[in-house]
């Protein structure tokens, strides 16, 4: 009777060793798979970041990245700490629900004339976007700053396209 119980406890252990084996497997199997999927998801995150910092990188007409344009306003006295801001703030001002932005040199066919977008280049050069709802076009700007910090802006060229 003693070797039955002994037998039954051994099949029974046997089993239950089998059961944890197979059990912390799929456990195991489980992790493993995220794992890699996890890392596959950080590869494609690092190659996009790449891309991302040569792409930032290649834009070289930019006034945050140009050292030049910074050291001539500094050397002006002129306080770059959110001027980009400053700039795109004094252009969309000038937009009015019923009259034509004054730097845009085209009438507006189907409303008023707006500047949307503003890239500020350099030290001396701004391109904007313009539209009324159906048309669009580009306008280049120069512009300065004056001692009181307000920007003086100019339009030199602009590009109207057509309606499609």
């Amino acid at each position: 009777m003693r070797s039955k119980i002994l037998m039954y406890l051994f099949i029974f252990a046997l089993l239950f060793c089998i059961f944890i084996y197979v059990n912390d497997k799929r456990i195991l199997d489980s992790k493993q798979e995220k794992i890699e999927q996890l890392e596959d998801k950080l590869s494609e995150v690092e190659l996009n970041q790449d891309q991302l910092s040569v792409a930032t990188s290649e834009d070289y007409f930019n006034l945050e990245d140009n050292e030049d344009a910074i050291t001539y306003f500094q050397n002006n006295g002129v306080e770059t700490e959110g001027l980009i801001t400053r700039i795109e703030d004094a252009i969309i001002s000038q937009n009015s629900a019923s009259n034509d932005n004054p730097l845009v040199p085209h009438a507006g066919m189907e409303g008023s004339m707006r500047i949307n977008k503003i890239k500020v280049l350099n030290h001396k050069w701004i391109i904007a976007d313009f539209t009324d709802g159906s048309y669009w076009g580009e306008v280049f700007l120069t512009y300065t700053i004056q001692e009181d910090g307000t920007p003086v802006f100019n339009t030199e060229k602009s590009f109207l396209y057509p309606k499609y």
